[in-house]
């Protein structure tokens, strides 16, 4: 070729490489201050003039920026529309506020939250997940989204884009200092309470707000105008901190798993669109902390494995250092039950690091769970939890104890063990004690955290002489189920030997562990796993120290409250003769100590409500109705009424040991040594509340509709006239107990005669007017008016006379209300 030629065409092609660079820079330039343009016009401005050399710039999931009081995220474009936590907290509290049952450390909103970018503006949407579409590809997944859709929190304008448009920078102050119901931790109620008028913006701020690989910790100081504070009243105005955590949810949700109601767990609810079945099917989860094993063959070959990430607890560092031990055996109890599930060494308790340890820790942080310890006058210990809605994953939780709870556990030791258990008739119990029963407490509490609801019955499944038995009590405690609310053995009997009387983990608590934490292997759905679960549930069934037993079921007497053993009237009767001795010799346990009436009074008070309670597990076997969770598959019904006789036997122990006055619970060597008066309203108060309680109208409700479902039946008439006889028994002079109780009977039949039942869950309620009621207790009453007129011929003391005669004029106002 012509060399000529060669140069030629090199020359040309140069020019034209030359021309396409200039070209490309030109157009990028262009490009450059398109973008420039177009940020001017929507009011954006350059990087470096919003965020200056001045900025203090914290890193972490987003970018925080502080200039002077003013602060920026920095929020990367790959985290729009991911979903996150938002957790509101009180970081500090005002004394007294919500009545003691607030403090440092209480939830007081929980929502998921997204950042979605819309022309100029970043909203901050909340997010729901309690109806969704489970199958993406379906076509209704967009009926899903239109007919719910999700609220801004709050519209942010873009102020910049970084310097590679990788990020979006909005200034965050005014949301964070504003009063913005969402995050702020005084309800409507505490507001109308404490008369709040409004947030002073003068005294109200960002105390700081600091960014982590996967949260943004936020405090802010906030104080209300307010009328009527709960404490220094003076100011007129209520103070507190607020800590926000927003932490990145997993990319992946961990599988849920399905709930079946036959085993206790916390859950989530999710209504699914796209399911096969010809409705919208709701879908309910436990809840659950997420563990996987680090070794899956080891696991899978039935070895104990530890988890990839443990639960982690920490101590708060107000804890007092003579409890610290009590609190990590408490929380570190659950290692057992987890072994059950394959997991060991899965729940660790630390102390919280040291400024020096860790600048950066606070209890407020949600990467942290925190046993915290609150200085309060509250006798109470909660612990509850966050988790995630789309599957249910325990993020964080936080248990907490309140100081006084401590008194709460003294006082219920003393009076419930105190005539079988000599080491507890003291106002000063040995510090080891009070060690193990808060151990045991913070271990429930623990519990609730891993997502175990209270289990009512476990305590059911225990034989009640089963409790005067050392041997088994030391091995079995005094409930299948440490969830139970069963605190002591209030069974045992004086010289009982060997005998536990603190509750402890038992059986069940294993049981659970394992159904609802142990890794299927080969399962990759929650529909997979239905027929392992449901096979570790029929191995058990029918064994009541597995069975779960509701809190909600009031009408059940095998899950009451505070109850021990399978025999509520057995269990009761030993109760009082043991309170009895109580309290015969309470005060040379209290006063007679201390030169000082201050702990008889607060103990007597107590005592009364242990003996109510006592006397309430023997009412629920009255109009009883046994729930026992199962599947169709299973023999038996799922509810089955209390037997006749039981429920007659019921009544009359009622009669003995409630109706007929129980005059040792007015002793006055304990009431007028607390008291000037008021002792005959105590006790009418309190046979008042049973004998209601007893004659409600639900429990008439569920006698009468026993007729539909049984031959031998204990009948509303029955209970009626069983009532009726055991409270006009006495002949004669009439003392002023026997006077008030039989009031408060007429003064109960007049409300049967009006009342409505109100409307319960299914099967809860009914329409009295229609009813039975009205007839029974107008038949009760006209039987009742013959026999007052011939108790009130066969006495001759005065004031009894005049009681009768007031009776029989109530009785006829409410039989002719119209005269």
């Amino acid at each position: 070729m012509n060399k000529k030629i060669i140069l030629a065409a090199f020359l040309t092609g140069t020019l034209a490489l030359s021309s396409c660079k200039t070209n490309k820079t030109a157009s990028a330039k262009a490009s450059s201050e398109t973008a420039k343009s177009k940020e001017k016009d929507n009011g954006m401005k350059p990087y470096a003039k919003v965020i200056t050399k001045d900025a203090t710039t914290d890193e972490g999931l987003f970018k925080v920026h502080q200039l002077d009081d003013k602060y920026y995220y920095e929020i990367p474009n790959n985290t729009l529309k991911k979903d996150m936590l938002l957790v509101s907290r009180i970081a500090q509290i005002p004394s007294n506020l919500g009545g003691g049952y607030m403090n440092a450390g209480s939830k007081t909103n929980e929502q998921v939250v997204a950042w979605e970018r819309f022309q100029d503006k970043i909203l901050l949407k909340v997010k729901s997940f309690s109806e969704v579409s489970l199958d993406s590809a379906a076509a209704i997944g967009n009926s899903v989204k239109v007919n719910n859709y999700e609220p801004t929190l709050y519209a942010f304008d873009i102020l910049a884009l970084n310097p590679d448009s990788t990020a979006i920078v909005i200034d965050v102050t005014k949301f964070f200092s504003s009063d913005i119901p969402a995050l702020s931790g005084l309800s409507s109620g505490l507001r109308s309470s404490y008369k709040v008028r409004n947030l002073d913006s003068d005294r109200s701020f960002i105390n700081s707000i600091k960014s982590f690989p996967e949260n943004v910790e936020v405090k802010q100081d906030f104080t209300y105008n307010a009328s009527e504070p709960p404490s220094n009243g003076s100011v007129g105005s209520i103070s507190l901190q607020m800590n926000q955590s927003m932490i990145l949810l997993p990319k992946e949700p961990m599988m849920p798993r399905l709930n079946d109601p036959r085993v206790g767990f916390f859950t989530v609810d999710q209504i699914d669109y796209s399911s096969k079945a010809l409705k919208a099917d709701e879908k309910t989860y436990i809840r659950r902390w997420r563990l996987e094993p680090k070794d899956p063959e080891a696991y899978a070959r039935g070895e104990l494995v530890e988890p990839v990430k443990p639960i982690v607890y920490y101590l708060d560092p107000g804890t007092p250092e003579n409890l610290k031990e009590y609190i990590k055996q408490g929380i570190e109890d659950w290692q057992i039950p987890f072994e059950a599930a394959g997991f060991k060494n899965a729940i660790i308790a630390k102390d919280a690091p040291t400024m020096e340890e860790d600048p950066e820790f606070s209890p407020e942080d949600i990467r942290y769970s925190v046993v915290r310890y609150v200085a309060s006058t509250t006798r109470n210990a909660v612990g509850p939890s966050v988790s995630d809605p789309r599957s249910g994953e325990i993020i964080e939780s936080d248990i907490i104890w309140y100081h006084n709870h401590l008194r709460s556990y003294r006082n219920r030791y003393l009076l419930e063990t105190g005539a079988a258990n000599p080491s507890a008739r003291t106002l000063d119990t040995a510090p080891e004690e009070i060690g193990e029963m808060m151990r045991q407490v913070i271990a429930h509490e623990v519990g609730h955290a891993l997502g175990f609801p209270h289990n009512m019955a476990a305590s059911f499944a225990y034989n009640v002489e089963d409790y005067r038995d050392g041997d088994f009590t030391q091995e079995n405690g005094i409930a299948a189920s440490l969830m139970d609310y069963a605190r002591y053995n209030y069974i045992a009997q004086p010289g009982d030997e060997n005998i536990r009387f603190v509750r402890q983990m038992g059986p069940y608590d294993a049981y659970a562990v394992n159904w609802g934490y142990r890794v299927i292997p080969g399962a990759t759905t929650p529909e997979a796993e239905v027929e392992t679960l449901n096979k570790w549930i029929m191995e058990k069934a029918g064994d009541p120290k597995y069975k779960f037993g509701r809190q909600s079921s009031s009408f059940d007497p095998q899950s009451q409250t505070e109850a021990i053993g399978n025999d509520p009237v057995k269990a009761s009767s030993y109760g009082i003769k043991n309170l009895k001795y109580v309290a015969e010799n309470l005060p040379d346990w209290t006063s007679e100590s201390t030169n000082d009436y201050d702990d008889l009074e607060e103990l007597y008070g107590e005592m009364l409500g242990v003996w109510s309670r006592y006397v309430g597990h023997v009412v629920t076997n009255v109009g009883g109705v046994n729930e026992d969770l199962k599947k169709p598959n299973q023999s038996g019904t799922v509810y089955s009424n209390v037997d006749k006789q039981t429920q007659k036997e019921s009544v009359d122990w009622l009669v003995d040991n409630v109706f007929e006055t129980p005059e040792w619970l007015i002793d006055p060597a304990i009431v007028q040594n607390i008291d000037y008066a008021g002792y005959a309203e105590t006790m009418r108060a309190l046979q008042e509340r049973h004998l209601t309680n007893l004659l409600s109208l639900d429990r008439i409700g569920r006698l009468l509709n026993a007729e539909t479902v049984a031959t031998d039946y204990y009948s509303a008439v029955d209970l009626f006239d069983d009532t009726r006889k055991g409270v006009f028994q006495p002949n004669g002079k009439l003392d002023i107990y026997q006077r008030n109780l039989q009031r408060a009977f007429v003064d109960h039949m007049s409300s049967l005669m009006t009342g409505e039942m109100r409307r319960g869950r299914s099967g809860g309620y009914y329409d009295v007017n229609q009813s039975d009621v009205r007839s029974i207790v107008r038949g009760e009453l006209k039987t009742l008016q013959s026999t007052v007129r011939s108790k009130m011929r066969g006495t001759s003391d005065t004031i009894t006379r005049f009681h009768y005669d007031d009776l029989l004029s109530r009785i006829d106002m409410i039989l002719n209300p119209e005269k």
